[in-house]
């Protein structure tokens, strides 16, 4: 498949496609093929310790909603199938999900899921962290704040944070294609912007 311009992020709004990457094994693929940009079902299995057989299943299912798509083959042995993200990254926004019952309730399983696999993440991090190092330990950072602020505020903060990740995205990407790959290592960046009481 030749290369395009890229779409920033698909936005998912019908409960099909939302159910299928509400998936834990296919949302652990999708990321692993984000971090990677392209792989083949072996590579991935590896990645994620299944059979080939299952990550194949699971890669043609996120294919069919259009989450990631066939690329280029980057060797010459024709019997392996590369995959790649179909865009940047998905969104996902309540008010696509709230005019019924079963899309409310398929939005709150996908966000509990999704939070669970990030904290897992966090967990692993904090398992690992005296492997990292000094320099990765002082770089990664948890922390909290507690503001006031109105939905509008809020909406904004948000954008003006996701703009300057979208930088630094950009930045290592670039980098990357230019053979700058000393020193880099996979980064997850998770935010969480919620209204509560006490």
């Amino acid at each position: 498949m030749p290369e395009r311009e890229r779409d920033r992020d698909r936005r998912i709004q019908d409960l099909g496609t939302l159910k299928a990457i509400a998936h834990p094994l296919r949302m652990n693929l999708y990321r692993a093929l984000t971090i990677a940009r392209t792989a083949t079902a072996s590579q991935l299995a590896g990645q994620v310790d299944e059979a080939v057989s299952l990550v194949s299943y699971h890669l043609r299912k996120l294919a069919e909603h259009g989450l990631i798509e066939e690329a280029e083959p980057q060797t010459t042995d024709g019997r392996e199938r590369w995959w790649r993200p179909a865009t940047d990254g998905v969104s996902i926004h309540d008010e696509d999900f709230s005019d019924a019952p079963e899309k409310a309730a398929a939005h709150t399983a996908a966000s509990r899921l999704f939070f669970e696999q990030r904290a897992d993440m966090y967990r692993r991090f904090l398992d690992e962290r005296a492997h990292w190092g000094a320099a990765w330990n002082a770089a990664s950072d948890s922390a909290e704040w507690l503001l006031k602020l109105t939905p509008d505020e809020l909406t904004e903060l948000s954008r003006r944070m996701y703009d300057l990740v979208r930088e630094y995205e950009e930045r290592g990407r670039a980098a990357v294609t230019a053979g700058d790959t000393g020193g880099r290592e996979n980064v997850a960046v998770h935010t969480y912007a919620f209204p509560f009481r006490t």
